[in-house]
C-alpha cells in the first residue's frame, strides 16, 4: 500500500465527519426554517384577515351613510305629507315614503348581516393571533436547541478542518488534488478497500488482473466502473493505519 494513501485515509476520515456535521446542521436549519416557516404562515393569515375585516368596515360605512340618507329622505317627505291638501299628491307621497322604508329595511338587514360577518371574522382574527403567539412562545425553547446545536457543530467542524489542515501539508500533492476531486465529486468515501475482489463503494466485482495490482500496492489504482481508489486492507501499512484499527476492534466485537 502507498505511504501516501495512508495519509489520504487519514485525511478521509476527517472529511467524512465533517461531510456528516454538514449534513446534520442542513438537518438542523431545516428545522428552524420549518418553526419560521409556519410561524410566517400564520403571519400571513392574520395579515389577510385584517384586509378581510378593513373590506368589511368599509362596506358598513358605506350601507350606514346610505340608511343615513334614506332615514333624511324619510323625514323630509314625512314633514311634506302636513302639508299637502290634495288626496293624489297625499297618495303619491304615501306611496314614496313606503318605498323608502322598504329600502330602509333591506339596508338594515343587510346592515345586520355585515355585523355578523365583522363579528365571526374578527373571532378568527383573535384565534389565529392566540395560536401565532403560543406558537411563538413553545417553539422558543426549540429554536434555543437548534441554534445551540448549530453552533457546537460549527465549533467541532472548526476542530475538524484544523486537524485536517495539518494531514494535508504532508500529503502528496497530486494523489490529495486526485482525491479532493473525487471527494467533491461523491460526497463519500473515494479510497476503499478491495473486498473479495470487489469494490466497496460500487460493490461490482473486479478482475483478478485488478486485484494484483492493487495487492502490490505500487501505484494508485482506480475503480473500473466508479472511480474509487482502491486499497488492499490486508497490507500491512493499512494494519498500521487508523482504520485498520478501528476494523480489528469490529471484528473483535464479532
Amino acid at each position: 500500500m502507498l505511504s501516501s494513501l495512508k495519509e489520504i485515509l487519514e485525511i478521509q476520515e476527517f472529511d467524512i465527519k465533517m461531510i456528516q456535521l454538514i449534513l446534520l446542521k442542513r438537518e438542523r436549519r431545516k428545522e428552524l426554517n420549518l418553526i419560521h416557516a409556519n410561524q410566517e404562515s400564520l403571519r400571513q393569515k392574520i395579515a389577510d384577515q385584517n384586509g378581510v375585516i378593513l373590506e368589511i368596515k368599509k362596506l358598513i360605512r358605506l350601507m350606514e351613510g346610505e340608511h343615513s340618507e334614506i332615514q333624511t329622505k324619510i323625514k323630509k317627505l314625512e314633514a311634506q305629507q302636513y302639508a299637502i291638501k290634495k288626496v293624489d299628491e297625499y297618495n303619491a307621497i304615501m306611496h314614496e315614503i313606503s318605498a323608502a322604508d322598504r329600502e330602509r329595511l333591506s339596508k338594515e338587514l343587510r346592515l345586520s348581516d355585515f355585523y355578523d360577518r365583522l363579528n365571526n371574522e374578527e373571532e378568527l382574527q383573535k384565534k389565529l393571533q392566540s395560536t401565532l403567539d403560543t406558537a411563538i412562545e413553545s417553539s422558543l425553547a426549540v429554536e434555543n436547541e437548534i441554534n445551540e446545536s448549530i453552533l457546537q457543530i460549527n465549533a467541532e467542524g472548526r476542530s475538524l478542518k484544523s486537524a485536517r489542515d495539518e494531514l494535508v501539508k504532508n500529503v502528496d500533492s497530486t494523489i490529495f488534488a486526485t482525491y479532493e476531486r473525487l471527494l467533491n465529486n461523491k460526497k463519500n468515501r473515494v479510497v476503499v478497500p478491495l473486498e473479495n475482489r470487489c469494490c466497496s463503494g460500487c460493490h461490482i466485482m473486479l478482475t483478478a488482473q485488478h486485484e494484483n495490482l492493487v495487492r502490490k500496492g505500487e501505484r494508485i489504482v482506480f475503480c473500473e466502473h466508479c472511480s474509487r481508489i482502491h486499497y488492499w486492507q490486508e497490507s500491512k501499512g493499512l494494519e498500521d493505519s487508523v482504520i485498520a484499527t478501528k476494523q480489528r476492534r469490529r471484528r473483535t466485537v464479532k
